[in-house]
């Protein structure tokens, strides 16, 4: 089939990639115009867009998708059926053009988690399986048909970052296995069964570690945030100086005689902070404007005497 390719980050290109590699053809690629970043300013591709120019393939880069211009370059390509993977919402001008429809793959087993942060809160709520999902789109978000679903445990020391690179791969094989079972026409979709949840965007104000959770709770909230967007905590200084840390790794120390919102800290290798059952103990942070590092070697060159936690 010819396929018109939808997608933005990291994730999208790996099944971009096993479209090309596969029996069908892929006519153009769609993804977000190009943005500005860093301190220069500097124009910034996105991932999708730098595979694109590397195998030659027709792009689009449209500012609105219901652009009149754009749904004529998008109807030109005269595609079988579009693939969506980690864009926005496409509008029905869009998704409803070619004669398949559109499909989108999605990093969860729906209808568990739809939103846009699958991932990251699959982790924070404690799961042990998640997987990925094939569904056709309509006028819902993460609503339509199931055309495949796989699934995969969830390791006790995965993080956001590695869950999302296995399900990074394991997505590029169900999308070619979507797309030959769609032409095959050995593919029925089913309806959605089960009760939705969702994971909704995540935001800094977020991403602040509360001092309520139990430490296995914490522990699994520092996992499904690390590495990006990261989880925070705030210091106070001596001199009373608020300074934000991110924390990529902590792990559960259950105890009973803990205080939640204190801070314990022997200067050379631990630093803890209570929660209503232990403590969690970070491993690795980073300090507001400084390097990563793991806890030892941050008290080494940065003690903590008389700080205190921001509560």
């Amino acid at each position: 089939m010819k396929i018109v390719y939808f997608g933005t980050p990291d994730f999208a290109v790996e099944s971009l990639d096993a479209i090309m590699q596969s029996r069908h053809e892929v006519a153009a690629v769609v993804t977000v115009p190009d943005r500005q970043a860093g301190r220069g300013q500097k124009v910034v591709f996105s991932p999708v867009k730098e595979y694109a120019l590397a195998h030659s393939l027709p792009l689009l880069q449209p500012e609105k998708l219901r652009d009149e211009d754009f749904l004529r370059q998008l109807a030109a390509f005269q595609a079988d059926m579009f693939v969506v993977v980690a864009f926005r919402m496409l509008p029905e001008s869009v998704w409803n053009m070619p004669p398949h429809g559109t499909f989108n793959l999605h990093a969860s087993l729906l209808p568990r988690y739809r939103g846009a942060a699958p991932i990251n809160h699959a982790i924070i709520n404690g799961d042990t399986e998640t997987g990925v999902t094939t569904f056709l789109l309509n006028h819902n978000i993460d609503e339509g048909q199931i055309l495949l679903q796989e699934r995969t445990p969830i390791k006790p020391d995965d993080n956001a970052g590695s869950l999302h690179d296995r399900l990074a791969v394991m997505g590029r094989t169900l999308v070619v296995r979507t797309l030959d079972g769609i032409e095959d026409g050995t593919l029925s979709p089913m309806p959605q069964q089960g009760i939705p949840t969702l994971a909704p965007k995540i935001f800094k104000d977020d991403c602040r570690i509360h001092f309520d959770l139990t430490c296995r709770q914490a522990a699994n909230f520092v996992r499904g945030l690390s590495p990006y967007p990261a989880a925070l905590l705030t210091l106070i200084s001596p001199q009373g100086e608020k300074i934000l840390f991110k924390v990529f790794d902590a792990i559960a120390i259950p105890d009973p005689s803990a205080t939640p919102g204190a801070l314990i800290c022997d200067q050379k290798k631990v630093l803890k902070i209570g929660v209503t059952d232990g403590f969690l103990q970070i491993l690795t942070l980073q300090m507001s404007g400084k390097r990563k590092n793991n806890t030892e070697d941050f008290l080494r060159g940065n003690k903590l005497i008389d700080w205190k936690l921001d509560i």
